[in-house]
């Protein structure tokens, strides 16, 4: 029996909000705030770039290309590059880095507050198992994460926000440390969402030819406008968050990292009590996003390898693996994530916003080459922070803001455009 089509819609909103809303959605906001103080505004607007508005745009993309799939936005590079590419996105979204990061972050944030004799690789099997309980059975996922779990999480979240909002910890004072348009999208980098979002569909399409809508654009529709709600709400949460970071600016949280910032403020705010809230809000958020992100990758092996693996096989192997991983600790995590997410961000962009003009630029070429030429920069730019003499990267225009692969990219695809031969 067909559910309603505007329910449908919002359940999946909620539960892709959710499944953004992870690790890296917390603990990042607040830092940036902090360090921007009152040009925190202006971080969060490359936060949001970055972050949601590439989510989204990802989103769009995939629904909406020829194909209908990721590989109509991969596959501008080529058939096996774009595989290439789409396997390290999942392996860096699912167990290499962002599931052990949810469970990092809510044994740190959370349960290590509360609870200081945990032990931690105790901890990660309990957090794992449920994870297993709550995604071995795909069909159900959306509708847990929707209908049960995201609303706790923006009540709890919410409730924190307005909180900070009402009785600010300090004053929001100038920051000269850093460029803050920078800042907030090297930070909308290390959430993931954008790269994230170009597998999420897939489930997310699943879920709603299992409600009972089967024809293909109706889908498309459906899950495009999830993905706005999502994105809504996600703006919404992240400027509060960012706000209350801008609130410790005035200082005494200079020497706090990513997550123990976020701790302070809300020990700030309520004191123990704000502990417990907080701990809440990182287990339901962390929750959240470790089940989606493990059915995704779990659904996406099963279809590689044409279904020879079944789909509980492979979730059970990703959080088994993902347990091991997160018990290297959150910054060690953050560390590995940073310079592998700045390598593959720019070349997603590229094929993200120039599969809005399938229609336009039938040449695969342009975006192929568009998206080679800012891969190769961004190696460049890494490998100059590694000590490679390879300074004048730094000099390409934008390269302030951390865009110098911009007119790479845009020189890349002029160059794609003379190839008059269309990419198979």
């Amino acid at each position: 029996m067909k559910t309603s089509k505007g329910k449908t819609i919002l359940i999946m909103g909620l539960a892709l909000f959710a499944t953004f809303f992870g690790a890296g959605n917390l603990i990042f906001p607040p830092y940036l705030g902090r360090e921007t103080g009152s040009s925190w505004f202006l971080g969060f607007f490359g936060f949001f770039i970055m972050d949601v508005g590439l989510g989204v745009l990802a989103i769009l993309a995939t629904v909406f290309n020829r194909q209908g799939n990721i590989q109509g936005v991969v596959g501008k590079i080529g058939k096996i590059p774009g595989e290439i590419m789409a396997a390290i996105i999942i392996i860096c979204i699912a167990p290499g880095l962002c599931i052990p990061r949810t469970a990092a972050t809510t044994f740190e944030m959370g349960v290590s507050t509360l609870l200081p004799a945990i032990n931690p690789w105790i901890f990660g099997a309990v957090f794992f198992a449920v994870v297993l309980l709550l995604t071995i059975r795909p069909t159900k996922v959306v509708d847990i994460v929707g209908n049960y779990l995201t609303p706790v999480l923006l009540a709890v979240m919410l409730a924190l926000i307005v909180l900070g909002i009402i009785s600010p910890i300090g004053p929001i004072t100038a920051t000269s440390q850093v460029v803050p348009l920078k800042e907030g999208m090297l930070s909308g980098y290390q959430t993931m969402d954008g790269i994230g979002a170009l597998l999420l569909t897939g489930i997310f399409t699943t879920a709603a030819y299992h409600k009972g809508f089967t024809e293909k654009q109706e889908v498309s529709r459906m899950v495009g406008m999830a993905g706005i709600i999502a994105g809504g709400l996600l703006m919404l949460v992240y400027c509060g968050l960012t706000y209350l970071g801008a609130t410790s600016s005035g200082g005494g949280f200079e020497d706090l990292n990513q997550a123990a910032l976020l701790l302070a403020i809300a020990h700030a705010l309520t004191g123990q009590s704000g502990m417990v809230l907080l701990a809440v809000i990182v287990f339901l958020a962390c929750l959240t996003t470790a089940v989606g992100l493990t059915s995704v990758a779990a659904d996406y092996f099963q279809n590689l390898f044409n279904k020879k693996i079944k789909y509980s096989h492979l979730v059970i192997g990703i959080c088994i693996f993902s347990f091991v991983v997160s018990n290297f600790g959150l910054t060690k995590i953050i560390n590995v994530s940073a310079p592998i997410l700045g390598l593959l961000y720019p070349p997603i962009l590229v094929l993200v916003l120039l599969t809005f003009f399938d229609d336009v630029f039938k040449n695969d070429n342009i975006a192929r080459f568009g998206a080679y030429f800012a891969f190769l920069t961004s190696a460049l730019e890494l490998a100059s922070k590694y000590g490679v003499p390879v300074d004048f990267v730094n000099h390409i225009p934008f390269a302030t803001y951390g865009c110098a692969w911009i007119l790479p990219s845009l020189i890349g695809c002029a160059l794609g455009a003379c190839l008059r031969k269309k990419a198979v």
